[in-house]
Parts: C-alpha cells; sequence; structure tokens
C-alpha cells in the first residue's frame, strides 16, 4: 500500500529517509473479500519529530467493484514496542517496564483497505453526511485523498490495535472488530460529528458505556457460542432494553448484526488462511448444519464457503 509511505512522510518534522528507520514489527492479511490491512512498527530516530495523522485514499473505478477500495492510513507516534511481550518478564511483573531493554519508542504506520463490495454491508449502520454515504456506497465518482483528524475515538481505537496481547485466532478476531470501529469514527470524525454525544442519556454514564463495551467483548470471546440478549445482559449487567439501545448507538449496528458480521469474517480466515474444511469452520462457528453455515456465509460475503478455498 503506496500510501502508507506517503502518509509516514506527510508527518515528518524532520528529514530522515525510510531507509533510516528499522522496522521492528510487521502484520500483513490480504484474504479476498475482507479487510485488508498492512502494520508495520518503526524503531523511533533519536531527535526526528512526528505529528500524528491520518488520511483516507477513496480509489474509485468506475463500473469495476472489484478493484474500487476505500482506504485509512495512519501514522501514530508516542507508543512503546517490546520485542519480547513475556509475561515472566521481571520488568513487566514488577511494572518496571520503562527500564528494559527490550522496550523501545516506534513510529508505528498502519493501512486499512476497504473492497467497495465488502464495505456495502457496513453502510446501513453508519450516521453520516449525504458525502460520507456517497464514498461508502461508492456512488462518488472521482478518486480523492483526504486528511483525517484524529479525534480520540479514533485514537483510542488505533491504540488498543497496535498494543494488544491476542494472537492467532484471537487477534485475527479482534482486528476485523476493531477495524469495523476504525471506518465508523473515521467517517465520523470526517463528517465533523460531537465525539461523545449520544442520544441514548444513559450513555453519558461512563459506567454504562463500560458494561455495553463488555458485552461487545463478551460476544467476541464467544464467537462460536451464540448469546442470547438475556444471556449478554446478564453477563454484562445491564439492562436488556439499554444494551440494544447503547449498542446500536455506541457501534453503529445490531446485536445480531454486528455477531453475524464478525462470525462470518472469522470464517473467511479459517477457511483461507488456516486451510480449515467447510465442516471444520461450520462446526467451529457453532452451526448445527453445513447447510446453515453456508447460507449465512453466502449471503455475507456473495460466496460459498468452497469458493473462498479456491479464490
Amino acid at each position: 500500500m503506496e500510501s502508507a509511505q506517503t502518509i509516514l512522510s506527510l508527518s515528518l518534522n524532520h528529514p530522515v529517509m525510510l531507509e533510516d528507520m528499522e522496522l521492528v514489527q510487521h502484520k500483513k492479511q490480504m484474504i479476498p473479500g475482507t479487510v485488508q490491512y498492512v502494520i508495520n512498527r518503526y524503531r523511533k530516530v533519536p531527535n526526528a519529530t512526528f505529528e500524528d495523522t491520518g488520511m483516507m485514499v477513496y480509489n474509485f473505478k468506475p463500473g469495476d467493484n472489484k478493484n474500487s477500495n476505500l482506504e485509512l492510513v495512519f501514522c501514530i507516534t508516542g507508543n512503546r514496542y517490546c520485542k519480547q511481550k513475556d509475561a515472566e518478564c521481571n520488568f513487566c511483573k514488577h511494572s518496571q517496564s520503562h527500564n528494559c531493554q527490550e522496550v523501545i519508542e516506534t513510529v508505528d504506520v498502519a493501512a486499512f483497505r476497504f473492497n467497495a463490495d465488502h464495505l456495502s454491508q457496513f453502510v446501513k449502520g453508519i450516521r453520516t453526511t449525504s458525502f460520507s454515504e456517497n464514498v461508502l456506497n461508492f456512488s462518488h465518482t472521482s478518486s480523492f485523498s483526504k486528511i483525517l483528524p484524529l479525534c480520540s475515538k479514533t485514537r483510542n481505537v488505533l491504540d488498543a490495535l497496535l498494543n494488544h496481547s491476542y494472537s492467532e485466532s484471537l487477534e485475527n478476531i479482534f482486528i476485523n472488530a476493531q477495524t469495523q470501529m476504525l471506518l465508523l469514527y473515521s467517517m465520523e470524525c470526517m463528517a465533523g460529528e460531537g465525539e461523545d454525544s449520544f442520544t441514548c442519556k444513559f450513555l453519558t454514564n461512563e459506567a454504562d458505556r463500560e458494561k455495553v463495551a463488555l458485552a461487545r467483548k463478551i460476544l467476541l470471546e464467544h464467537i462460536s457460542e451464540p448469546l442470547t440478549i438475556k444471556e449478554l445482559s446478564r453477563k454484562a449487567a445491564i439492562n436488556e432494553c439499554y444494551l440494544k439501545k447503547g449498542f446500536k448507538e455506541m457501534y453503529g449496528t445490531t446485536i445480531f448484526d454486528f455477531f453475524q458480521s464478525q462470525r462470518m469474517e472469522h470464517a473467511k480466515y479459517l477457511l483461507y488462511e488456516k486451510g480449515l474444511s467447510v465442516t471444520d469452520v461450520s462446526g467451529l462457528l457453532g452451526y448445527s448444519s453445513i447447510s446453515h453455515f453456508s447460507t449465512a456465509f453466502k449471503k455475507h460475503t456473495g460466496l460459498k464457503p468452497c469458493e473462498l478455498l479456491f479464490h
């Protein structure tokens, strides 16, 4: 993604070449029909200063949804990367990580690409201006690049993406969910909407927002165990009605649609990256039959599960 290098150059306040920066972590995922991303973390060059910067890149190809896409690219500073991430490390156990030689300051560049066909599923859940709606629907007929303001919600999502401790399948589930939030908040910030204005008055209470966030976390941790609203509200200790309304307002989608979306995104990972059979994936995601899973997958992706195996 060439725009990742562009955003890094834009954020520089001091002359430094890309080849001068040591790459300490590289993550990349290019599964067809899903969010594709590249995350590069560089060791910060002494005396070089950067500004946190975001950019939206809209690539419009008339009549070609396959090659039309929307990119979100960010350069973030102020993070610290531990090469070991060892829970048994004495520095970490005693909260002395600032003294550890394995912890370094980083400049982090992250790029996320949403294909036009894949993006359409998110449109209905995002409250935006007509311009943003045209972008998400790919009815805006010219390509553009636009600098994005980094509001606190966007920064929090990026921070979680860069500093989580998940691995393997749990990492995939977590990143899929976070990229959806990154899209939502980026569109809201671009539209200039208030960062913390809520229609549901109870969401002005931080404790209630934390309960809704906990419910989302529980859903992701039980991706193979569908929960009823009643069970979920009990686990998160929040009223069912408050949970449904609060979830829709905070995350731009219903609980059911969010869960189904994340389940199908994880199915793509299991099929394409892990090479599991349709039968195995169906069982792992808690479906009672392969046909039910195949129907849900086709509805979400436009493909039969077996087609992704040979994509």
